[in-house]
């Protein structure tokens, strides 16, 4: 399986530490946040990675150049201008293949087992798998409905989208050649008719979750997580 990290956003809500410095790049726990996200791919056997760059991004190419350094092949792919979730897949696309991927936000912090996911088999029916968490403080509506495995809205219960999922390519594929898209466009739009036509499944993890978003969360994850230095 493949993997693709989202690492190509301003980090605006994290400024002014986002300034001179890329969001994937800020220390947590002692190391870059990108940098747990690949030493726990490479654990479990994930070494063919895609991540995306923009804002600052010579900055993370240089850190982890190939990622030969940290057990796995790096492929960028770099946006002259960030082109939000949805956008920057589609600029990705010739890099994933055709089977199924692993989808990473680089700026989430979590104690998920990405083995769990390495070991899922999406049924050939299902186009997405979503992981959910519980609705943090800043965002208490929710995001999807869980009934059953399948991904709804239509449930007054929501759970939080945790920006970790798998996804079949043809997914993107489809939906861009069935609409007129701009270059920037979010994943939502691309999960919105497949959920509509029922073939997104997911989980809900009740774990270690955050949002590293704005400087008070990343704050307060480092607080928490104290002199630990464990990816």
């Amino acid at each position: 399986m493949k993997a693709m990290i989202l690492a190509a956003g301003y980090g605006k809500r994290l400024q002014p530490l986002t300034n001179k410095t890329p969001k994937p790049l800020l220390a947590v726990a002692g190391k870059p946040l990108l940098q747990h996200h690949i030493e726990r791919l490479a654990a479990i056997g994930i070494t063919d990675l895609v991540i995306n760059t923009s804002w600052l991004a010579e900055q993370i190419e240089t850190y982890f150049g190939d990622g030969s350094c940290f057990g796995v092949n790096i492929t960028w792919s770099r946006e002259p201008q960030p082109l939000e979730t949805g956008g920057g897949l589609n600029k990705a696309l010739p890099y994933l293949g055709d089977q199924p991927f692993l989808l990473i936000n680089g700026d989430v912090w979590t104690d998920f087992s990405f083995l769990s996911a390495l070991n899922y088999q999406l049924h050939a029916d299902h186009c997405a798998w979503l992981l959910l968490v519980e609705n943090p403080t800043h965002n208490l509506d929710g995001d999807f409905a869980l009934s059953d495995s399948l991904i709804s809205y239509q449930s007054q219960k929501k759970f939080t989208f945790s920006g970790i999922s798998i996804l079949r390519p043809q997914l993107i594929r489809d939906y861009v050649s069935r609409n007129s898209v701009d270059e920037c466009f979010p994943l939502r739009d691309i999960l919105k008719p497949a959920i509509e036509q029922q073939t997104v499944v997911g989980a809900l993890h009740t774990g270690e979750w955050c949002d590293v978003g704005t400087v008070s969360r990343y704050e307060e994850l480092n607080q928490r997580l104290g002199g630990q230095h464990k990816p």
